[in-house]
């Protein structure tokens, strides 16, 4: 299991990719949603999206990290 990387001599934890990556799965299902007219029943769109995240973020964490 990869712990850190290295890019230009700096280490960065490999969590930190698992962000980026949950970042833009979270981009192309809140523009999915979007389309589908989600939002109209959702009472707050902004912590519906952090919502979002925290659950891809933590379900790849757990994927990579198990």
């Amino acid at each position: 299991m990869l712990r850190e990387w290295s890019l230009a001599g700096a280490t960065f934890p490999a969590i930190t990719g698992l962000f980026v990556l949950s970042l833009l799965v979270l981009w192309l299902v809140d523009k999915l949603i979007g389309r589908m007219g989600v939002y109209r029943y959702v009472w707050h769109p902004s912590l519906f999206k952090l919502c979002l995240f925290v659950c891809i973020y933590s379900l790849s964490a757990f994927w990579v990290y198990q």
